[in-house]
Order: C-alpha cells, then sequence, then structure tokens
C-alpha cells in the first residue's frame, strides 16, 4: 500500500478538526476503525424562542426514550436510519430496550453506541447499566461493559450534543457525520440526529419550548405491556370532615396532603395516574437504579409519617380530635400502559384489573393501613423482602386478636360475610393480601 505523503494527512487533519471532531477520533478515522464519538456537550439554547419547528415537522432521525432506555416512540426517518424500515416495536417494555434493538454488536454504530452510554453513564453505576443490559447475549453484553468503562460521561446539562458517524440507511455502506442532540426530562430522553451540514437552529429553538416538547412525546408515547405496581391511597372519613369544615379550609386540606405528597412520589419515582375526589393513584414502573416493588412500598410507610404530621398540625390548629388517616393499597401486575389526551392535559393510564384491585384493597384499609397482595410479596428480591415486617391479625378463640407474622389472609376471611363492606370488596373475596406493619431502611455498604 503507497504510504500517504504527510502534506495530504495534514491537510486531512485539518479537515476533520473543522467538523469538530477530536484527536482521538481522528487517529481511528485515519487508521480505518470507526470512530469514538467526540465528547457531548452542553448546548446553549435560546431563552425566548419564536414559536416555528413541531415535532412532527421533525425531518430528521427523532426518537424518545424512558429512564431505563426503553424506545418510548420513533419517527419514520429514525425507522429508516436505524432499523432500515424494518423495525417492530415489541409490545413489552423490557423488548423495547434500545441496546436489544440496535445492531450494537456491528463496527459502524460504535459513535451512536458510546453517545448513549455516555448519557446513562452520567445517570447508572456500573452495577445498574450491567442490570439494564440484563438478558443480553453474552458477546453484546461484553462490548456494552467494555463500551461503559472506555466512555466519559454526558454532561449533566438539560440539553447536550456531540458528533456521531452513521450509515446512511436503507443497505447503503456510505456513513455520514450526524449532530446528536440529547434533551432530557423527568420523563425520559429526546434524541434528533441531525446529518452534516443541515441547520440546527430550528432544532434548538424547539428543545427550548421544553414544556410543548415533553407534552407533545408524551402524547405520541406509544401503548406498552408493562411490570408495575399500583398504589392507591384514600382518605378515610373524608364526608365527615367535609361536613365539619367550610369548603375553602377542605380545599385546603387535600391541597395540603397533594402538595405535601408529591416529593415524596417523585423520590421513589412514582407517577401520577389521577386523583378521584380526595383519592390518589401512583404508578411504579422497573428502574435500572432500583426495584419497583420496593420503591412502592418505601413510597406507602414515608406517606403515611408525612399525613401523621399533617393530622397533629391539623388538630393543633382546629382543635379537634379527627385523626387523618390515608388507606393504601398496593398490587403489582402487568399491564398495558398509554395516555389519556385531553385537550389542555396529557395523563397516563394502566388498563387492567391491577388497578380496580388496589383500589379495593384501599378501601378494605382502615385507620392508616398498609395492605399489599401476596404476589407482590412474593416479586421481591430476597434482599428487599427481607426489610419488610408484614402478616396478618387474626382472632383466637377466645376472642383475643394475635398478629400472624409472615401470614397471608383472603379479603373474605377477614371481612364478616354478611356486612355492607363484603358488598363492596365481592370482586376481591378471594385475593391474599397482607398488612404492611414497616419497611426496614436499606443498610448502607
Amino acid at each position: 500500500m503507497k504510504p500517504v505523503p504527510d502534506s495530504a494527512r495534514l491537510d486531512e487533519v485539518r479537515r476533520l478538526k473543522q467538523e469538530g471532531l477530536s484527536m482521538t477520533q481522528i487517529i481511528d478515522r485515519l487508521n480505518g476503525a470507526a470512530p469514538r464519538p467526540a465528547p457531548a456537550k452542553a448546548v446553549a439554547v435560546p431563552q425566548n424562542p419564536p414559536l416555528h419547528l413541531t415535532l412532527d415537522e421533525i425531518a430528521h432521525p427523532a426518537y424518545m426514550l424512558n429512564p431505563s432506555f426503553e424506545l418510548m416512540w420513533i419517527n419514520p426517518p429514525a425507522q429508516h436510519v436505524l432499523f432500515d424500515d424494518h423495525l417492530e416495536l415489541p409490545h413489552t417494555s423490557e423488548q423495547r430496550n434500545l441496546f436489544r434493538l440496535l445492531p450494537v454488536g456491528r463496527n459502524e454504530w460504535g459513535s451512536l453506541l458510546h453517545f448513549h452510554i455516555g448519557i446513562a453513564k452520567a445517570r447508572l453505576g456500573p452495577e445498574c447499566f450491567g442490570n439494564l443490559c440484563r438478558g443480553l447475549d453474552p458477546v453484546t453484553y461484553a462490548r456494552l461493559q467494555a463500551a461503559y468503562l472506555e466512555t466519559e460521561p454526558a454532561p449533566a446539562q438539560p440539553v447536550i450534543q456531540s458528533t456521531v458517524l452513521l450509515p446512511e440507511g436503507g443497505g447503503s455502506a456510505k456513513e455520514r457525520f450526524h449532530t446528536a442532540f440529547a434533551s432530557f426530562f423527568r420523563e425520559g430522553i429526546f434524541i434528533v440526529l441531525i446529518p452534516e451540514a443541515s441547520p440546527s437552529e430550528e432544532m434548538l429553538t424547539l428543545l427550548a419550548r421544553r414544556d410543548e416538547v415533553i407534552r407533545s412525546l408524551l402524547r405520541k408515547r406509544l401503548p406498552v405491556l408493562t411490570d408495575l405496581a399500583v398504589l392507591v391511597a384514600d382518605l378515610q372519613g373524608s364526608t365527615k370532615i367535609c361536613s365539619e369544615l367550610p369548603p375553602e379550609e377542605y380545599f385546603e386540606l387535600i391541597n395540603e396532603i397533594w402538595r405535601t405528597l408529591a416529593p415524596t412520589f417523585r423520590k421513589y419515582r412514582g407517577t401520577y395516574g389521577k386523583h378521584v375526589g380526595d383519592g390518589m393513584m401512583y404508578y411504579f414502573f422497573p428502574q435500572p437504579d432500583s426495584h419497583y416493588l420496593a420503591n412502592a412500598l418505601d413510597c406507602a410507610l414515608e406517606i403515611r409519617q408525612e399525613v401523621q404530621r399533617l393530622s397533629k398540625a391539623w388538630q393543633i390548629r382546629k382543635q379537634w380530635f379527627n385523626e387523618l388517616y390515608l388507606n393504601t393499597g398496593i398490587n403489582e401486575g402487568q399491564e398495558w400502559l398509554g395516555t389519556y389526551q385531553a385537550p389542555t392535559s396529557v395523563e397516563f393510564v394502566v388498563l387492567g384489573d391491577t388497578i380496580n384491585q388496589a383500589a379495593r384493597i384501599s378501601d378494605f384499609a382502615r385507620h392508616g393501613s398498609i395492605w399489599a397482595t401476596k404476589s407482590l410479596i412474593g416479586k421481591l428480591p430476597v434482599e428487599e423482602r427481607a426489610r419488610v415486617s408484614f402478616g396478618v391479625r387474626r382472632r383466637a378463640p377466645e376472642g383475643r386478636e394475635v398478629f400472624v407474622a409472615a401470614s397471608f389472609s383472603q379479603v373474605t376471611n377477614l371481612v364478616e360475610a354478611e356486612s355492607a363492606r363484603m358488598e363492596k370488596l365481592r370482586e376481591i373475596a378471594n385475593l391474599p393480601i397482607t398488612e404492611i406493619i414497616d419497611v426496614r431502611p436499606r443498610q448502607r455498604s
């Protein structure tokens, strides 16, 4: 092979530097290797941009990932470039893992792979990233772990950009440089890949309209079959409390409960479902860095403590003896997750019996108790289950009540068969449940 003159190599280095490549990438390029992406950098976006481009008008590859890097939405240009128009999005959330879907074993996808891993590394430690890749074939798993070790974490900014080299798609062997933009939201990550020489000002303008972007993305989010926990909590004796308070004070109380508990739900990755009167519903989905069922139980214990503090404050304020109790039911299952789209809002909706059963368990609970299904306890990892104290209070033959630890009971055995309550609970009569007494803190390593 005839050596390349030094002057020609110098010209090539200058050209690649003008394209924004780092020296490491340039060396890879000159040696014939797939270049690593330029380190992601933060992007300054306009503060008060005019309204122009919309999500539907994006002509470049764009897609949305949830915090577990599962594909929630993808536009046709992205299907063409990334999957040669052959992508059939799986039904289940686990199978929508981007690292499962992308051909990460092929060298020409290396720079895009490093871009996504840089984003993951900024948010997940090695063990959590390993959990994210769980179930992949050994070769792909090893490649991802190696890439994680050698990739720099992306900066913690609302919007970042990097340079990646991608095949042109459609079976073409040609490659083309793209500018990759990633915009971060609590609900997920929005990524756009813009080919070189294409103007990006309109895209930065769109990304600056964060509220509009996330609303549009959530409206387009595709339904997915996912594992989840459902927590339903209802204020006991709300009718009595409402009758004893002026309307403005009753609504003040309800809003104070919601406002006080919202940070706790966020802390444990709860996703708002809806408020029904003075009750509330939250969903807990699988996370790469924590167990969703344990999150639901930890959250339930913490909101009970918050309500106890609120109760004391209102007893002092009103000089009354009413206790505020939030009766909680928690269930788990696999259900379809989608969105309900009102003209001015987007609401997450889950379909299936898991939600109805959690609501009925909440109806069964009394005096601020927390009840969960046997299936939920059974699916907890061993180390998480060891933190939970649970059981059922049973009536001994002589009439006294005895607490039986680590046990379950069907609802029908806990309620008088002829009582009015049993009629309301008929649909969960044979459901095994248990009372959650306490959840001990995790041991710090």
